[in-house]
């Protein structure tokens, strides 16, 4: 999967918490840095094609102009496999697909697989695949836009602190591992408990993780293997064999690291999910585990404002300097505005480099957030001075230093305008803010909005004398709630509670729509909308 880490190499003053929020529609992970939204994931169950699963394909076409190949794997969608993601074991592993599904490789294991020649970089595909060929690929690129997924035949299985490399032989590290001793320490014990027919690559979360905690991952690693192997047995082409992770556990498996500081769940039966998961990873985290009684962690803990403020076109920053973010079928496009002259700018020149320094945090934030990748262009405010421009670049890299995606920064143009590529391997995070008119709800047709009270009054009304519910709790935007605490003792809530003479809790969530509401009993669960 595409995606940040909360670095240990970071300063450690910094909180770092994750927010899991159940909702009807899945979960939603949110990682908060001091308070800011970094990173935001959605989990909404059984979702295919997503990076990391592998699938069994039937090859369509073999191109040779392009030197790949299309490839059904179930999608509507042909999937692209190119000669270069074939990798170079391609060989060995199509020997071993037809020998587990012929009957013939009885067990996982790969200590005496005779291995093939390994494929030349320079070769052609069209000597390697032929049409109705069946294939062993990992989604490399979920599907975006009128594209099918972008498959890999290089296999691998990742893991918490390692990722398992079938039929290699070499020993890899993350080169964020900076400190020689660790590397070599690394490198000697991964030798040691390397299993023979796996290469493995070292994660950056290994550094300074002992033998015990490694040799578990690799296990369960091995344990993933045999079971893909097991499943391949009996595989049908465009039928998926091993399916990542679910989101959930995935997510945690690439974010946590030591300096998270909490992790905030508001349902008991995911919590549970999340302790035994974070058991199996790093148990010294289970005691930063927190149940929260709030029916929407990211409204309590305005997450949902961020993200409005976040994903429309245009972000705003504190100062008045703003972006305008467009997208295109080819690339994405950031204009920087300054929305006014900086205080202590002694000329245009300095205005200009300190409202481009400033947008530069929020532009990697952004980037992040909403996982966009492709081409970005990003004109910046022209400085005609050269260190100014260099002194950009070099802001720019530093505040993508975070940024796990592979990303390239070319330093800006004449025009000003700085042009970067981001690796993109799932569709661009999209999430609606502009909301649906307050009066029409979007039916062009408007009505008497204060006759909400009525509405509200006519269902409580009904669940407290019809029904006999004693405890309700009522569920408005905060504009409403204002209203209907107005006027403390002669307020509208209050009128409620002694007319029905019921127990009735008031509630606010800024992600809702003005004019709607929604009830719940005592139990959580949902009445009205």
């Amino acid at each position: 999967m595409a995606r940040a880490s909360c670095l240990a190499q970071t300063d450690s003053r910094v909180s770092k918490e994750l927010v899991i929020n159940s909702t009807p529609a899945g979960v939603e992970i949110a990682l908060v840095e001091d308070g800011v939204l970094t990173e935001l994931h959605r989990d909404q169950g059984g979702t295919d094609y997503a990076v990391g699963d592998i699938y069994l394909g039937r090859v369509r076409k073999v191109l040779p102009s392009l030197n790949a190949a299309f490839v059904d794997v179930g999608h509507e969608r042909d999937a692209f496999l190119h000669y270069l993601d074939l990798g170079p074991h391609y060989r060995t592993q199509q020997q071993y697909v037809k020998r587990v599904m012929g009957g013939k490789q009885p067990v996982s294991d790969l200590a005496h697989f005779k291995k093939e020649q390994e494929l030349d970089k320079k070769g052609k595909i069209k000597d390697e695949v032929s049409a109705s060929q069946l294939v062993l690929v990992q989604v490399a690129k979920e599907p975006i836009s009128t594209k099918g997924p972008r498959l890999t035949a290089e296999v691998t299985l990742p893991g918490r602190y390692l990722v398992l490399v079938p039929f290699s032989d070499k020993v890899s590290l993350s080169s964020r591992i900076k400190g020689e001793e660790e590397r070599t320490r690394l490198r000697r014990l991964m030798q040691s408990i390397q299993p023979p027919g796996f290469g493995i690559i070292v994660r950056t979360v290994a550094e300074e993780k002992g033998a015990a905690d490694l040799h578990a991952d690799l296990e369960d690693l091995v344990n993933r293997w045999a079971e893909l192997h097991k499943r391949l047995r009996h595989a049908k082409p465009g039928k998926r064999v091993l399916g990542e992770i679910d989101k959930t556990s995935a997510v945690l498996r690439d974010v946590l690291a030591p300096d998270c500081t909490a992790i905030h769940v508001n349902e008991v039966k995911l919590a549970d999910d999340v302790r035994n998961y974070l058991r199996s990873i790093a148990p010294e985290k289970e005691e930063i585990l927190k149940v929260s009684k709030d029916k929407d962690l990211f409204n309590s803990r305005s997450i949902h404002r961020q993200i409005k403020s976040a994903f429309g076109r245009q972000v705003n920053l504190r100062s008045g300097a703003y972006l305008i973010i467009e997208q295109t079928e080819a690339m994405h496009v950031i204009d920087v505005n300054s929305g006014g002259r900086k205080a202590g700018a002694k000329d245009q020149e300095e205005n200009a480099l300190h409202t481009n320094l400033e947008c530069v945090d929020e532009i990697a934030r952004v980037l992040r957030l909403r996982d966009m990748g492709g081409i970005i262009a990003i004109d910046f405010i022209d400085m005609a001075k050269r260190e100014h421009n260099k002194q950009l670049t070099d802001a720019l890299k530093a505040a993508m230093a975070k940024d796990k995606a592979k990303h390239n920064i070319q330093p800006p143009s004449r025009f000003g305008v700085v042009e970067m590529t981001r690796q993109r391997v799932r569709p661009v995070a999209k999430i609606k803010t502009a909301e649906k008119c307050p009066t029409c709800n979007g039916t062009g047709e408007v009505g008497a909005s204060i006759l909400i009270t009525d509405t509200i009054e006519n269902s409580l009304n009904y669940l407290t004398q019809a029904e006999g519910h004693r405890t309700l709790t009522l569920v408005v935007h905060p504009i409403v709630e204002a209203y209907l605490k107005s006027g403390w003792w002669k307020s509208q809530i209050r009128k409620w509670r002694k007319q029905f003479g019921a127990t009735i809790q008031l509630e606010s969530n800024s992600s809702m729509e003005l004019l709607e509401y929604h009830l719940f009993n005592q139990l959580g669960e949902e009445l009205i909308t």
